[in-house]
């Protein structure tokens, strides 16, 4: 696996500052961010789970690809879907009263939906399907389960399921006649 040095270098979230870093493409890296969120080093899941947070947050996109960056080296890697899962949600109230919705990702990234991220449909296998932004053009897929959980909690509104979080509706889908 690669040696990946990120220096001292961190803004005060704890992510390097990747959006800064201008080096040299190096190559193709054999991983893989599975559909389901897996990251997939030369054909074996990487279970060690702080090493998945760090390549997480040296993560960058660039069109339609993805690198793995550093000051000093880039590497394209392959991602099958979104490069983040969404694997828990909770709802409470702002400090204002306002419900909000606050995902929890693979890689403990904490994002309030509508306040540091939206959501979006893409199409997805033939189905349009709610995404979340993360950063620098990044989204997030949902496991199935808070999918789920989060379609109960939805409200039908002109042929869209909607939720709402720091008062912004957001669309989970889109009733189509079959």
């Amino acid at each position: 696996m690669a040696n990946i040095n990120l220096g001292p270098v961190e803004n005060a979230q704890g992510y390097p500052p990747v959006a800064t870093w201008s080096p040299p493409f190096c190559g193709d890296m054999d991983l893989t961010i599975t559909s389901r969120g897996d990251w997939v080093h030369e054909g074996s899941v990487i279970k060690r789970e702080k090493l998945v947070v760090l390549f997480s947050r040296i993560l960058w996109r660039e069109g339609d690809e993805y690198f793995l960056v550093t000051p000093s080296e880039k590497v394209r890697i392959r991602v099958e879907d979104a490069p983040f899962h969404i694997i828990q949600y909770t709802q409470e109230e702002n400090e204002a009263g306002v419900a909000i919705i606050r995902f929890v990702t693979r890689t403990n990234d904490v994002l309030v939906l509508g306040e540091d991220c939206q959501m979006r449909l893409f199409e997805c296998r033939g189905e349009l399907l709610p995404y979340v932004s993360v950063r620098y053009n990044m989204w997030a897929s949902f496991h199935r389960n808070v999918y789920y959980q989060l379609i109960e909690e939805g409200v039908l509104k002109n042929d869209e399921l909607v939720i709402q979080s720091a008062g912004i509706e957001h669309t989970l889908g889109v009733l189509v006649d079959r």
